[in-house]
């Protein structure tokens, strides 16, 4: 089928859209986007609209969105804030209404971000990450891969992969669930879990802790080793695992 703009939407020149997309009535799709196949853009939702951010200049940038993306109503997307930058959407995601994604961020596949979830620019999420509605995440910080935040949480701080977030800056375990719902072998999770208890219960910076278990050699997985690697980066600090917290005062 071919792409479809319905009455009274607005595609701005300049915009590319893919094959089979559908632009809803009273969606705005501005000239700085590139919307990938197989893409929909529901009522009132405005993707690429111009950075929130008073240095702004007016420069060329974009808003790359990847193909079977789902933006439902009243989204905003905001193109980055560099010359030839460009705000990431990944393939297959779900942004549920009212959620909004600022300059800069960059979003991985098969995300799920739901109603009223706030972005700040520069937030990094990986693939089949899951943000409960209503939730809020500072400017800067990472949502790792695979990792579930509960509804209204409050986030300031990276999220490391595969784990269950609630609250504010809490961790309250690992995504078991949705590791299995990928098919992720029962080998690579128990190392995944043995790799978190490690780096949340062993003394001393949360870093080095991480940078040692990873470069042991007693972790074969990948999935263990991306969860390891995790706390090389990143400028904001790591979310505390609640049960922990009262012992971690060492980690940065």
């Amino acid at each position: 089928m071919a792409t479809s703009i319905h009455p009274t939407a607005i595609v701005e020149p300049g915009a590319e859209l893919g094959v089979d997309c559908e632009i809803h009535p009273y969606a705005i799709v501005k000239r700085w986007v590139k919307l990938g196949d197989r893409s929909t853009v529901h009522p009132f939702a405005v993707v690429g609209g111009d950075p929130q951010d008073l240095k702004f200049s007016g420069v060329t940038s974009w808003a790359r969105i990847g193909a079977g993306v789902r933006i439902r109503e009243h989204v905003t997307i905001h193109r980055a804030t560099g010359e030839g930058q460009a705000t990431v959407i990944g393939d297959n995601c779900l942004l549920m209404a009212g959620a909004h994604v600022a300059h800069d961020c960059i979003v991985g596949k098969d995300v799920v971000i739901a109603n009223a979830v706030l972005l700040a620019g520069h937030v990094e999420v990986g693939d089949y990450a899951i943000l409960g509605g209503g939730g809020g995440f500072h400017q800067f910080m990472r949502i790792g891969e695979g990792t579930m935040v509960g509804g209204g949480a409050r986030c300031t701080v990276d999220l490391p992969p595969f784990s269950l977030a609630a609250e504010r800056d809490e961790l309250v375990g690992l995504n078991v669930l949705g590791l299995k719902r990928r098919g992720v072998p029962r080998e690579a999770i128990r190392e995944i879990k043995a790799a978190f208890q490690l780096v949340y219960t062993s003394a001393g910076n949360i870093r080095e802790v991480a940078a040692q278990a990873l470069a042991s050699g007693q972790f074969s997985s990948a999935e263990a080793g991306r969860f390891l690697g995790f706390f090389a980066g990143g400028k904001r600090g790591f979310a505390r695992a609640r049960s922990l917290e009262a012992d971690e005062t060492e980690k940065d």
